[in-house]
């Protein structure tokens, strides 16, 4: 349901057809978009009107919807992560390789423009080198509608593979993509909810730049207030509303919960009315001669003697970026910054994480890539 704004928006993109197991989901996409929904990804991948794929199922599916994209030709954009583990992930990544197609992983808000022009005023020199990212966030993410395994980490559940991915994605963006080694301690603080709701971690990159980024999803304290109150996907927050995740969670059995969980599938649930570019929390860049305050409607300016802000307009769609990447890669044969491999070495940073938190230790990471802009120039 996030991305039915920006789809709808978009002249370049036409919805043809949808894959779906719910008959409610199937239905509501042809009477909306007046084409064909299948009852399984097979038969929409041998749709011969489908050029691109957009895979937006749980995350344990992500490898076989994509292995069935790329068998029958089609450019996939996925959601994040690319899949729950590295194994699954690099097939994935070697099967859209093989069969010549692009695979996109998104969106993340790698993706926001904010985070975009931070990066190019980064890459550019012009404020000198990149010393130190501060990336946080505070939400009530753990306490949302979850199905079953979204509480499992074996399944992909928790904050690392649906969040942390995020905060991941951003810092690697903004500092090059070449993550060298991690250190992190997570935080698994309520037995009704047995799966990792916080973590903080310290990631140095190629280039001396180090990154500090720490997330809870048990939040009370809403980091959404640093941001000019306007919440993650754009929409301003609304007064009054502080507890109701919690409240709406009160009494329910997992089943209840999974019901609830559907309110956000298409055909269901209500889209996101968006004024502002979306956002993962605070995010300060600590460059030589000036530091990057991103915010949802551009990135303000600390330099040596002078404050200033550098405006990123809304819209036409709230996730257009997204869409100026699917489209580049169809039409144009471009690669954007989130390919395959890119997801790869973000999900890398994932279990490295939980792999230092086991063991007390920094973990070596071995599979990142950089940026585009990077490899032209490095």
């Amino acid at each position: 349901m996030l991305m039915v704004p920006t789809f709808d928006a978009d002249a370049r993109v036409k919805l043809t057809a949808a894959a779906a197991p719910r008959a409610e989901s199937r239905a509501a996409f042809e009477e909306q978009y007046g084409g064909v929904a299948y009852p399984t990804v097979e038969e929409l991948c041998a749709d011969p009107s489908v050029e691109a794929i957009y895979i937006a199922t749980p995350h344990q599916m992500h490898v076989d919807h994509v292995l069935a994209a790329a068998r029958a030709g089609k450019h996939i954009l996925v959601e994040k992560p690319l899949a729950i583990s590295m194994e699954d992930a690099e097939t994935m990544v070697a099967a859209a390789n093989e069969a010549g197609v692009h695979l996109i992983v998104g969106p993340s808000h790698s993706f926001d423009p904010p985070v975009e022009l931070a990066a190019q005023l980064i890459a550019s020199g012009k404020f000198g080198q990149l010393r130190m990212i501060q990336a946080l966030n505070y939400t009530d993410f753990l306490y949302r509608p979850r199905r079953p395994e979204e509480l499992r980490t074996e399944e992909g559940g928790g904050v690392l593979f649906s969040q942390a991915i995020h905060q991941i994605d951003v810092v690697r963006r903004l500092a090059g993509g070449m993550g060298e080694k991690i250190y992190a301690m997570t935080g698994a603080w309520d037995p009704k909810r047995p799966t990792e709701g916080a973590f903080t971690a310290l990631m140095n990159f190629e280039g001396g730049c180090v990154a500090n980024l720490t997330y809870s999803g048990y939040a009370h304290f809403d980091s959404d207030i640093w941001m000019n109150d306007v919440g993650e996907l754009g929409q301003r927050k609304l007064a009054g509303a502080y507890g109701d995740a919690r409240r709406a969670l009160m009494d329910l059995d997992p089943d209840d919960e999974a019901r609830l969980k559907t309110t956000r599938t298409f055909g269901s649930g209500k889209t996101v009315d968006a004024k502002h570019n979306e956002h993962f929390g605070p995010v300060i860049a600590l460059c030589d001669r000036a530091d990057l305050k991103l915010t949802p409607d551009g990135v303000e300016v600390f330099g040596d003697t002078e404050r200033g802000f550098i405006e990123v307009t809304f819209g036409p769609a709230p996730r257009r970026t997204v869409n100026d990447a699917l489209v580049a890669a169809v039409r144009q044969n471009k690669a954007p910054v989130q390919t395959g491999a890119w997801g790869l070495a973000s999900l890398e940073v994932c279990h490295a994480i939980l792999q230092s938190a086991s063991t007390g230790q920094p973990v070596d990471l071995r599979q990142q890539c950089k940026t585009n802009e990077e490899e032209q120039t490095g």
